[in-house]
């Protein structure tokens, strides 16, 4: 028997507004804000453009993937500091890569099961602000040096379970599926030109909060993508070093100019059931459909969408090339061009407006933001369905089915 979508068949679950920050550059304009101070603006925005008043939420549900010196549970930090009652509770979620995209997974689920009407989703990472630090000072060092341990590395590049760094993880399906340099860099340029298109056409105006920065100079407004490279070339990107190929007696492929990019930046959407909408006046961008999630090898980890997809096409009825968008999150070229092999994605409904390559990787916020621009993009063809999907670090994939069936 074919598989059947019976999502029809459960209470509907709406996007009512999406909107994110800015994705800042390493170490750019927003190195001196805090993923709480990110988070705030992000969900703040959301708020007012559903027209939803603070007391209305339910829960919030908010991804970090990199949560080192930024305070207990930054989801409730930020819940209370936008103005959401004390009453309300918020739970951080830590699905490295999957936390912004599994908050909506979660939020969706908790108003299908009638337990909230209105959630906030989404995610928040600074990156720039990620500390150092010394793991044995709590005991005291009596002689020597004091190793220095980057929490960026230690709680991220760094896998324990694959016992390599996540560009090796890349590295090697790169090497195992003859994906070469000139196939990545093509792709990273292809990212880059696509972003800058979007931002020359306004594309991203929808879903984008301006960010005002006090610096030593007056105030600075951030109301643009600062990692995007638009006019980056196939020369430019052949000088740079591939510094993952030991593996490979040196002959690596893989480098920062095809990568995604380290970079801060928050998003949130506010979530609402059918009911709720109704009630209220709200009108919904989209609903959130089903999800399924897998896990691989973590020394592939990149392959994790191939299965996620696969599990939601059982339930769904729909193939990953037969959604009128896709976003596969860009962490590596090589990553994306790896499960293509499988997917067979149709290229110009694939991240059209660029992916993480060219508009960077916050950790914790990209599930979300990739959902967020998606949707927005959607909306504006006057399209039907749309998947949302990424690799996950330690060797995971999730995968989102969103629709616009009658809107």
């Amino acid at each position: 028997m074919a598989p059947t979508d019976t999502s029809h068949l459960r209470p509907r679950v709406a996007v009512v507004a999406a909107k994110r920050t800015p994705i800042g550059k390493y170490l750019g304009s927003f190195a001196d804000l805090t993923a709480a101070d990110l988070g705030v603006i992000a969900v703040e925005a959301a708020l007012q453009t559903a027209g939803v008043a603070p007391e209305l939420v339910g829960e919030v549900y908010l991804g970090n993937g990199r949560q080192a010196g930024g305070g207990p549970n930054v989801a409730r930090q930020i819940s209370v500091r936008s103005g959401i009652p004390v009453e309300t509770c918020a739970t951080t979620i830590n699905m490295a890569c999957g936390s912004g995209l599994k908050s909506i997974v979660l939020a969706a689920d908790a108003i299908r099961r009638g337990e909230i009407d209105v959630a906030v989703a989404g995610g928040t990472e600074s990156m720039s602000g990620l500390p150092f630090f010394l793991p044995q000072m709590r005991r005291g060092y009596r002689l020597g040096h004091a190793p220095v341990v980057d929490s960026m590395y230690k709680d991220g590049f760094d896998c324990p379970l694959a016992n390599m760094v996540m560009g090796e993880t890349a590295e090697k399906l790169a090497q195992e599926f003859g994906i070469t340099r000139d196939m990545q860099d093509a792709f990273a340029i292809a990212s880059q030109r696509k972003a800058g298109a979007a931002i020359e056409a306004g594309r991203f105006a929808d879903e984008l909060v301006a960010v005002t920065v006090k610096t030593r100079k007056g105030d600075l407004v951030v109301d643009a993508d600062e990692h995007v490279r638009p006019d980056a070339t196939l020369e430019q990107m052949a000088k740079l070093p591939a510094v993952f190929g030991k593996r490979y007696d040196g002959h690596g492929t893989v480098t920062p100019g095809n990568a995604s990019g380290i970079t801060d930046g928050a998003c949130a959407l506010v979530l609402a059931s059918e009911a709720a909408c109704e009630k209220h006046g709200w009108t919904p961008l989209a609903w959130v459909g089903e999800a399924r999630q897998a896990g691989v090898d973590p020394t592939v980890m990149g392959l994790g969408p191939v299965p996620a997809a696969a599990k939601l096409e059982a339930v769904t009825g729909r193939a990953a090339r037969d959604y009128d968008l896709v976003e596969l999150n860009e962490a590596f070229a090589a990553q994306v061009l790896a499960c293509d092999r499988d997917l067979k994605l149709d290229h110009e409904r694939l991240n059209v407006n660029g992916g993480a390559i060219a508009l960077g990787h916050p950790i914790g916020a990209t599930g979300a933001r990739i959902a967020t621009t998606m949707l927005h993009e959607l909306h504006r063809r006057g399209g039907q369905h749309a998947l949302a999907t990424l690799c996950i670090s330690g060797g995971m994939g999730l995968a989102v089915a969103f629709d616009r069936t009658g809107l």
